[in-house]
C-alpha cells in the first residue's frame, strides 16, 4: 500500500469504480495488495472513514461507499465496549452516552467481556433501555482471565473469578501448567468460544492455592490486570536515581531549607509528597503547600515515564501498595522524608482573613522538613490536648494552631460558595500476618486529615487558575453537573419529606446541594438523602478542557499536589517546570496538546480501575471478616434498596444484603419513586436509612457477598 496519507484515498477511489463489489476486510486487503504487516494500517484507514462517513458496512461487514438511503446512519452506527452478563445477555457502554445499549443474548453475536464492538440499534425494544445488535467485534478486551482450576481426568477448567463471565474456560490437560484442584491461575485465551463450544485458553501462571495467604488479593490484582513487577529496563534506570541531591541539583532553585515545615499522614505512609509550612504576619497567612519534585528525575519518554503512564496511579489495597514508580523513588529521593534535602515545586500563597489568595508563585525549590508527623500526632495536640505530644513538639505547637485556624477559614470560604462535602467514612482495616480481617471500623477523619486536605485543595486551585489564565495546555480535574433527570427524581422524592431543590435551566448549583445536606444533617432521613445525593452525582475525571468543578464548586481545579501516585499530577508538573524555566515554545505547546488528551482519558480509566479493585478487596476481607460472625445479630440501617432486596450497612462501613424473599410475613414489591419495599397485602414498608436488626445467615468468598436476615420483631418500621 502507499504512504499513510494517501491510503483512505485509495480506498475512496477503488470503491467509486463501476466494477467494485462490496467487500470484507481480509478481501480489500487482498484487492490492494496490502502486505500482513499493513493490515493494522488498513483497519485504521477504514474505522477512520466509517467515522468520517464516507463509507459505510452492512451487518455482514461488507465495506461500500456511503449511501445516506441504504445506511443507518452515523446516529444509529455506535462503537463502545461490550459488557457480559452471566446470564448471557449484556451492555454497550458509549463514550459521551448517559445509558448504556442492552444487548440480548440472541444478539450479542460473539462479542465477549470489554470487546470493543460495532452495534446497530434495533428498531423494537421491549424493556426501558434502547437495545442494539453487535454487528462487528473491533478489537478484543480480554486477553486473560483469572479464576479457578478444576481437573478432570483428561482436562481442566477454569472457573472465572469475574462473575460477569458466563462460561468456564476449557483447558487441554497438555496447557494446564501441571495446575491442580483450587489453584488460582491465569488463563490466556486462545478461542473466545461459540454457541456450540465453551472458551479454550492455556495456563500461562499459577498464582497459589485459593486458601495460601495473600493469593486471594493477589488474584484481584491479576484479574483487573494491574502489574505489579517492573520490567527490567524500569528498575535498572530506578537503581541509577540519585539517593541524595547534589549541589548541581540546587541550582537555580529558591532555596527553603530554613523555612520551618513539616509532612502529615498516616502512621504507614512511606511516600510522602506534600510538606507544608504555614507562617502569619500581620492579619495574612503565608502558605506553603511544598511538592515533590517527580519530574526533575522521571523524564518524559523515558522507561520510568512510560511505566508511570501504563500504570496511571497506585493503587492502595488492604493488604499492599502496588506503587506508580519503584520504591527506589516514591519511598526513596522522590519521598520528603524529614531532615534531609528534597527537590520540590513550592506554591506559596498569601491568603487574607477572608480565605482569599490574594498573592502567590509557583517556583522550584529545595528544602528539608523538619519533622515527619502523622495524624494520630496532630490530632493529640489540637484535639486531645495530649500534654506529652504538646512537650514533644513545643516548637512546632504554635503553627499547628494556625494551621487548624486558617483551614477552618478556608473550609468555610468553600462552604459559602457551595462546595458538598459528603462525610461517608472509609473503612480503616487490620489483619494478621496471615490476612485475616482482626479489625473493620469507620476510618478516622479528623482535625489533622482536614488541615491537609483544605490546605492541597487550596493549592490544586490555585495552579490550576493560573495556567487557565495562561491559556497553556494542561490536565484539569473536573467533574460535570448532574443529569437533569437524576436531580428531578431526587428532587420528587426529598419533596415528600418537606425538602425542595432549585433548578434553573434543568441545572442545579452545588450550594443547593448543600443546603439540603445542611437541611438533613440530623434529621431521621440524613442518611437516606445524603445516599441519593450522592448517587445522582457524576463522575469526576481528567480532561484538558478546564470546565467546573461541580462537587467542590469551584472554575479551576486540578491534581498538583501527587505526583509520586498519580500521573497526572507529574505531567501538569513537567508543564509547570517548563514555563517556570521559559521552555514553552510553539513547538513544544503543539506537543503537549498533541498527548495530553491520551494522557487525560488514560489515567481516568485506570483511576476507575484501581478504584474496582479497591472496592473488590475490601469486600473479600468484609466477607471474611464476617465468616466469624456468622448466627450474630447486629443493628444497621437499610443502605440501598432494589427490585431484588434490601442492603443494610452496619455501623463498621460493612455491607449486606436481606433478599426480598426473606423478608418476613409478606409478598413484598419494589416502590422505584418512593425507594421502598412494600408488603402487597400488609403495606409493610422498608425505606431508605431505616434502622433494622440483622442476623449473619451466610456469606460466601467466591461471590464477596453477605447474606443477612432481619430479625423478627426487632427492626424499627417508623
Amino acid at each position: 500500500m502507499k504512504d499513510w496519507k494517501e491510503r483512505k484515498q485509495v480506498i475512496i477511489e477503488l470503491m467509486k469504480n463501476e466494477f467494485y463489489v462490496p467487500m470484507k476486510e481480509k478481501e480489500l486487503a487482498i484487492m490492494l495488495q496490502a502486505a500482513p504487516s499493513d493490515r493494522a494500517e488498513l483497519k485504521k484507514a477504514l474505522d477512520e472513514l466509517l467515522a468520517e462517513d464516507k463509507i459505510q458496512v452492512s451487518k455482514r461487514g461488507k465495506y461500500s461507499l456511503f449511501d445516506p438511503k441504504t445506511s443507518q446512519g452515523k446516529e444509529e452506527r455506535l462503537f463502545g465496549t461490550f459488557i457480559s452478563n452471566s446470564r448471557g445477555f449484556g451492555f454497550v457502554e458509549i463514550d459521551g452516552k448517559q445509558e448504556d445499549l442492552f444487548i440480548p443474548e440472541d444478539k450479542v453475536n460473539g462479542a465477549y467481556h470489554l470487546d470493543l464492538v460495532e452495534v446497530a440499534l434495533l428498531k423494537k425494544s421491549t424493556g426501558k433501555r434502547q437495545e442494539a445488535e453487535v454487528i462487528k467485534i473491533l478489537e478484543r478486551g480480554t486477553n486473560t482471565i483469572v479464576g479457578t482450576f478444576q481437573k478432570s481426568k483428561n482436562f481442566g477448567f477454569v472457573i472465572p473469578d469475574n462473575q460477569k463471565l458466563a462460561e468456564d474456560i476449557f483447558i487441554p490437560i497438555e496447557r494446564s501448567k501441571g495446575a491442580v484442584d483450587g489453584h488460582k491461575v491465569v488463563v490466556e485465551l486462545t478461542s473466545y468460544g461459540s454457541d456450540k463450544k465453551k472458551p479454550e485458553g492455556k495456563v500461562v501462571e499459577i498464582l497459589g492455592h485459593i486458601n495460601d495467604p495473600g493469593v486471594d488479593i493477589l488474584s484481584i490484582v491479576k484479574g483487573f490486570d494491574i502489574p505489579m513487577e517492573y520490567p527490567v529496563k524500569v528498575m535498572n534506570q530506578a537503581e541509577r536515581t540519585a539517593d541524595t541531591v547534589s549541589e548541581a541539583d540546587m541550582l537555580g532553585r529558591r532555596d527553603l531549607r530554613n523555612v520551618t515545615m513539616v509532612t502529615i499522614d498516616g502512621e504507614d505512609a512511606k511516600d510522602l509528597d506534600d510538606a507544608i509550612s504555614l507562617e502569619k504576619e500581620g492579619d495574612n497567612y503565608y502558605l506553603g503547600v511544598h511538592i515533590a519534585d517527580v519530574a526533575n528525575y522521571v523524564q518524559e519518554g523515558s522507561a520510568l515515564d512510560r511505566e508511570a503512564l501504563n500504570r496511571g496511579t497506585s493503587v492502595y489495597l488492604v493488604d499492599r501498595v502496588i506503587p506508580m514508580l519503584p520504591h527506589k523513588l516514591s519511598n526513596g529521593i522522590c519521598s520528603l522524608n524529614a531532615g534531609v534535602d528534597r527537590l520540590a515545586l513550592s506554591c506559596l500563597m498569601e491568603i487574607n482573613p477572608k480565605g482569599e489568595v490574594v498573592d502567590y508563585s509557583i517556583e522550584e525549590t529545595v528544602i528539608r522538613v523538619n519533622e515527619r508527623m502523622t495524624y494520630t500526632s496532630v490530632k493529640k495536640i489540637l484535639e486531645e490536648n495530649d500534654e506529652e505530644e504538646i512537650e514533644r513538639y513545643q516548637e512546632l505547637v504554635p503553627m499547628f494552631h494556625k494551621m487548624e485556624k486558617l483551614a477552618e477559614i478556608l473550609r468555610k470560604k468553600r462552604k459559602k460558595r457551595g462546595s458538598i462535602d459528603f462525610d461517608f467514612p472509609e473503612t480503616k482495616m487490620v489483619l494478621d500476618d496471615a490476612g485475616n480481617p482482626i479489625e473493620i471500623r469507620p476510618y478516622d477523619r479528623n482535625v489533622a486529615t482536614k488541615i491537609i486536605e483544605d490546605f492541597m485543595l487550596i493549592a490544586n486551585e490555585t495552579v490550576a487558575q493560573h495556567f487557565y489564565w495562561l491559556e497553556m495546555p494542561f490536565v484539569y480535574r473536573t467533574h460535570d453537573f448532574p443529569d437533569p433527570e437524576k436531580i428531578q427524581k431526587l428532587a420528587s422524592f426529598i419533596y415528600n419529606f418537606g425538602y425542595h431543590i432549585k433548578m434553573s435551566k434543568e441545572e442545579v448549583h452545588p450550594k443547593e446541594i448543600q443546603k439540603l445536606l445542611g437541611k438533613v444533617e440530623g434529621s431521621a432521613e440524613e442518611m437516606m438523602i445524603s445516599r441519593l445525593t450522592l448517587r445522582s452525582m457524576k463522575q469526576a475525571k481528567y480532561t484538558v478542557e478546564c470546565t467546573p468543578h461541580f462537587g467542590l464548586a469551584c472554575d479551576y481545579y486540578c491534581h498538583f499536589t501527587s505526583p509520586i501516585r498519580r500521573y497526572p499530577d507529574l505531567q501538569i508538573h513537567r508543564i509547570i517546570k517548563d514555563w517556570i524555566r521559559g521552555r514553552l515554545s510553539a513547538k513544544k505547546v503543539d506537543h503537549y496538546e498533541e498527548i495530553l488528551p491520551q494522557v487525560a482519558s488514560q489515567s481516568s480509566r485506570l483511576e476507575r480501575r484501581a478504584e474496582e479493585a479497591e472496592r473488590e478487596t475490601n469486600k473479600l476481607k468484609k466477607v471474611q471478616y464476617m465468616e466469624q460472625h456468622l448466627g450474630e445479630t447486629f443493628e444497621g440501617v437499610i443502605s440501598s434498596i432494589t427490585q431484588w432486596g434490601m442492603y443494610v450497612e452496619l455501623p463498621n462501613t460493612i455491607e449486606g444484603m436481606v433478599h426480598v424473599s426473606k423478608l418476613p410475613g409478606d409478598y413484598y414489591l419494589y416502590d422505584e419513586q418512593a425507594y421502598e419495599m412494600v408488603g402487597r397485602d400488609t403495606g409493610r414498608k422498608y425505606k431508605l436509612g431505616q434502622k433494622v436488626q440483622v442476623q449473619v445467615e451466610q456469606t460466601d468468598r467466591f461471590l464477596r457477598t453477605i447474606d443477612f436476615i432481619l430479625v423478627e420483631g426487632e427492626e424499627e418500621n417508623e
